[in-house]
């Protein structure tokens, strides 16, 4: 059995398999997903899991070097984008790598999710809780 955090078979294969610049979209329940796009439907209920308990196991299974968010998310949501924030931050001291944070609009975010490798669909039920990661290299 997998000892470390990630333990949901799909996610863990596409977290292993990211090359650099890779995307990964972790999405609160409303976000449309591509249809040619891998989707992985963590969603069990309403806030089950949640936005940031994904976000958490994402960031400590993986190095990420950029994040891509709607400027909306900041404006509508932000209990849930400080926390996002938040975590950066602590993953970029634990790292000591800089991580990029871009903001662009809700439109433009969801034409963006046809790039991702993977649409990681959460709980979540707060409006904007959806981020892009963009896959570092740890050397």
């Amino acid at each position: 059995m997998k000892k470390s955090t990630l333990i949901n078979s799909e996610l863990s294969y596409v977290v292993a398999t990211l090359g650099h610049t890779d995307e990964l979209t972790i999405c609160d329940a409303g976000l449309p997903i591509p249809d040619h796009v891998k989707r992985i439907d963590l969603a069990l209920t309403h806030g089950v899991p949640s936005f940031l308990e994904t976000v958490r196991v994402i960031l400590s299974e993986s190095q990420i070097e950029g994040v891509i968010i709607a400027n909306e998310f900041a404006e509508v949501n932000p209990a849930h984008y400080q926390a996002l924030i938040k975590e950066l931050e602590m993953e970029m001291e634990v790292t000591g790598k800089a991580i990029t944070v871009t903001s662009i609009t809700h439109e433009a975010f969801k034409a963006r999710t046809h790039q991702s490798r993977a649409v990681v669909r959460t709980g979540e039920c707060t409006p904007y809780a959806n981020v892009i990661f963009q896959a570092g290299v740890v050397f």
